[in-house]
């Protein structure tokens, strides 16, 4: 039960949000990248409404730009390795969608370059011709890339 609770906070916080439509692709990414998000930082797999509320600001900080959310999900999975049971293997599956399905996306990175490092804006200020992002060009990324922002918005405006 603990994973389809995790999914369900997840589907509520991504809908309250308003970001993006339900039924989308980019919404099932955001979905399954909160839901791992949720379900990986409860140690006791027995969340609460007050737990919720209380874990928010976990949340927003394992979300966060700049956090390395994907080596956090791998460190989570390989401290449980050896265990079983349906919600672990839930998440797994969620896990394996979210690494392997690519979704296309602007290139707000600004790379214009699929697979490179997003550039700091601040490094590219006053650089001719480098400091806009062309939101237009698009890039292949993996719906944990696209998915992660959209939960992290999402907690920050519950």
């Amino acid at each position: 039960m603990a994973w389809l609770y995790a999914e369900y906070i997840a589907d509520e916080l991504l809908r309250t949000g308003q970001l993006i439509p339900p039924g989308t692709l980019e919404f099932r990414a955001g979905r399954e990248a909160l839901a791992l998000t949720v379900y990986l930082s409860d140690s006791t797999d027995e969340l609460s409404g007050v737990g919720v509320i209380s874990q928010l600001d976990e949340w927003l900080s394992l979300t966060a730009y700049g956090h390395p959310w994907e080596r956090w999900v791998r460190e989570r999975f390989a401290a449980r390795r050896g265990e079983a049971g349906p919600d672990l293997e839930l998440a797994r599956a969620s896990w394996r969608w979210l690494a392997s399905t690519e979704l296309l996306a602007a290139d707000l990175g600004g790379t214009g370059v699929e697979g490179e490092e997003a550039v700091d804006p601040d490094l590219l200020d006053g650089v001719d011709g480098l400091d806009r992002v062309d939101e237009s060009t698009q890039v292949w990324l993996p719906a944990w890339q696209l998915g992660l922002p959209l939960g992290h918005l999402s907690v920050h405006l519950f």
